[in-house]
């Protein structure tokens, strides 16, 4: 079975959580949910895999995992959180002078994420897409801070579920407002590479802060509110 389909059960697993059709605390058996998505247990053990990283379950016995329990309070902290960090980051970088093999691999994923909007329409690989480029983007910034501490604290914070840059989330029924909010985030990252390449240091920090506002305001489209575990606030 190929990445394309282990993907796209890691997505389709994402979204019942999500949805609450896996509800928080619920036990997941290998065997079981194989049947129920009619897949094959390799890559359904491999998204089982997948999603324990992102922290949206948790290993329960030897095959077996539970559906995390957390609040939506804990996930918009930890937005917070990243946010702070990357614009660490980015300061740094543009303070330093962004380094020809950085600015590129930055234009060429602009580039790629722009393409993304020309059908006028997202369809579900493209918003997948759209969260691997954007993951991507993020990286690259980081990264080229060369700070260790700084990018071990965003891999610790990034557990926490829908808090890292490659991931997106939005409900089925959101879809304009979801196109909306991408594109404006994607003009976003023209600003952020943009102020990098001029040095902007404080503004870089400042954009890359206010960008994960976009993430924040996905979470508002999701249909589990006003708590993501289901639990009433």
């Amino acid at each position: 079975m190929n990445n394309t389909t282990q993907q796209a059960i890691v997505h389709q697993l994402r979204e019942k959580i999500l949805n609450g059709e896996l509800s928080p605390g619920q036990r997941l058996v290998e065997a079981q949910v194989a049947e129920r998505l009619g897949v094959s247990r390799t890559p359904l053990r491999y998204a089982l895999s997948i999603l324990a990283g992102e922290g949206l379950l948790e290993r329960s016995g030897a095959r077996g995992y539970v559906v995390r329990r957390f609040g939506v309070d804990d996930v918009l902290d930890a937005i917070d959180v990243r946010g702070v960090l990357e614009g660490l980051a980015a300061r740094a970088v543009a303070e330093r002078g962004v380094a020809p093999e950085l600015a590129q691999a930055l234009a060429d994923c602009l580039q790629r994420l722009d393409a993304l909007f020309v059908p006028g329409s997202l369809s579900d690989d493209d918003v997948r897409e759209y969260a691997r480029l954007n993951g991507q983007f993020h990286t690259l910034i980081t990264e080229a801070a060369g700070n260790a501490a700084l990018n071990s604290a965003l891999a610790l914070n990034d557990r926490i579920p829908f808090v890292s840059a490659a991931t997106v989330v939005f409900d089925e029924a959101a879809k304009e407002q979801q196109r909306a909010m991408l594109l404006y985030a994607q003009r976003q990252h023209h600003a952020i590479a943009s102020a990098l390449l001029r040095g902007e240091g404080a503004r870089v920090e400042a954009l890359m802060k206010e960008h994960t506002q976009i993430s924040k305001d996905s979470l508002n489209l999701a249909p589990s509110h006003p708590r993501l575990d289901g639990r009433p606030s």
